[in-house]
């Protein structure tokens, strides 16, 4: 089921070893193409253009794009206690940790007379992409509507995809955790032209505004999403472009066969083109490991989508020499979702550059970082935690710096920006300086 990479007695640079790593092939540049011509459509005829794409896409849309806030509060009435219980710890989990990652403002007193400070300061407006397909993900409506409120975002939109089993409405779960958040602008709209119509806003077929348009993106999908999302980049901000889930396992002889076969699966049965991959120096707890997995794929509910993530190229298990290629392997591979179960977890985590998260000891899996650790489940995919972050309050907040010299303290460095200013050419500058100094010296 799973193939077998063995770096074992190879002295690879890590360029060697990300080439080695087992990946979904995923062309967001193809799908680029396909989707340009739908976000120009949209920004063009707006609703007409959306429902349209539903009906080619999703099989049909809605009534009304725009779901009632009724509805949204009637969903919430309908919700099952124990997903509501679910819900709300999460809510609360996630809440706490974000706002307590909020930058604080800095100020800075470069001299005498001469503040330097930086503010952080809240984006206006953001559109917040749920995903549906294969499953339903009322928590990243938490993991996106708790980041936006934490930095103090005050206009939230949320598009999420048609259900045909709901008449094409949206799931009523997805709108019961929006109705807990406080949301009530929810669109019952999905993949590239949903993208299209958060970041270009789109108008009614009568002529009023159906959505206006937001300043940040966030949120994961699928290809075309992430495609759309890369295209609009540069008009709106984005999170990232996710891609396919993956988990990597760093194990050794402490390891629990069980635990890391369960976790393999865990997120195997998200997609076909999930990515489980095992990291271990131990040819004992890698066999076991697999024949844990078997009898597990056999029983679980989503076990073709499984066998098709758990044979396909993205993943493996990989055998090192020892725990220091293991973590070298880990940091090549750079997974949205890093686990450790080895005998001194903490000493591997802190040796841990390239992860979307990092999972700590038995009891520290990926499914609860999905919904209540309180950490957050949009974490950068494809080997990308090489540079990019998982979603935080920043993808929301703009640095701003505020420059506050007096007279004296412009003075006192005058000279060197009129120097340096006639250094680039640009003399103007220069005289922008001179004429202050000048001044305040009469």
């Amino acid at each position: 089921m799973l193939r077998t990479i063995d770096v074992r007695g190879q002295n690879l640079t890590p360029g060697q070893l990300r080439a080695a790593m087992p990946r979904a092939q995923v062309d967001v540049a193809d799908a680029a193409a396909a989707v340009a011509p739908i976000l120009a459509d949209v920004r063009a005829r707006g609703e007409a253009a959306l429902r349209e794409y539903g009906e080619r896409f999703d099989g049909g849309s809605a009534p009304s794009l725009r779901v009632a806030p009724q509805q949204i509060m009637a969903a919430l009435d309908g919700l099952d206690p124990a997903v509501r219980a679910g819900l709300d710890e999460a809510i609360s989990r996630v809440r706490a940790f974000h706002q307590a990652t909020v930058p604080p403002p800095v100020s800075v007193d470069i001299a005498p007379g001469a503040t330097v400070s930086q503010r952080w300061i809240p984006v206006s407006r953001v559109g917040l992409y749920v995903p549906g397909g294969l499953a339903v993900y009322p928590s990243s409506v938490v993991m996106n509507v708790v980041t936006a409120q934490a930095a103090g975002v005050t206009s939230i939109a949320v598009a999420t995809p048609p259900q045909r089993a709901f008449d094409f409405g949206a799931h009523p779960t997805i709108l019961a955790a929006c109705a807990l958040l406080g949301v009530d602008e929810v669109y019952v709209v999905g993949g590239a032209h949903a993208i299209a119509m958060l970041a270009y806003g789109a108008q009614a077929t009568d002529g009023s505004e159906l959505c206006e348009g937001v300043d940040v993106i966030t949120g994961p999908g699928n290809v075309f999403v992430a495609a759309a999302k890369r295209l609009v980049n540069g008009t709106v901000g984005i999170d990232a472009e996710a891609g396919p889930t993956e988990i990597a396992v760093i194990a050794d002889e402490a390891a629990h066969p069980g635990f890391v076969a369960a976790d393999l699966l865990s997120q195997a049965e998200h997609d076909p083109l999930a990515g489980s991959v095992l990291i271990t120096h131990s040819q004992a707890l890698a066999g076991a490991v697999v024949q844990e997995l078997t009898g597990l794929v056999e029983a679980t509910t989503h076990r073709d989508r499984a066998v098709q993530a758990l044979s396909g190229a993205q993943s493996a298990v990989i055998l090192t020499d020892d725990v220091d290629q293991s973590i070298a392997v880990a940091n090549a591979y750079g997974a949205e979702h890093l686990e450790i179960h080895t005998a001194n977890p903490h000493a591997v985590a802190d040796q841990i550059r390239n992860a979307g998260a990092i999972f700590v000891g038995p009891y520290s899996p990926v499914p609860l970082g999905d919904y209540l650790a309180g950490s957050n489940h949009v974490l950068p995919t494809g080997g990308t935690a090489r540079f990019a972050s998982g979603l935080n309050v920043t993808a929301f907040l703009r640095a701003v710096a505020v420059i506050d010299y007096d007279a004296d303290a412009l003075a006192a460095v005058g000279d060197k920006v009129v120097a340096l200013a006639g250094a680039e050419d640009l003399p103007a500058h220069g005289e922008a300086i001179t004429a202050r100094v000048n001044a305040a010296r009469r």
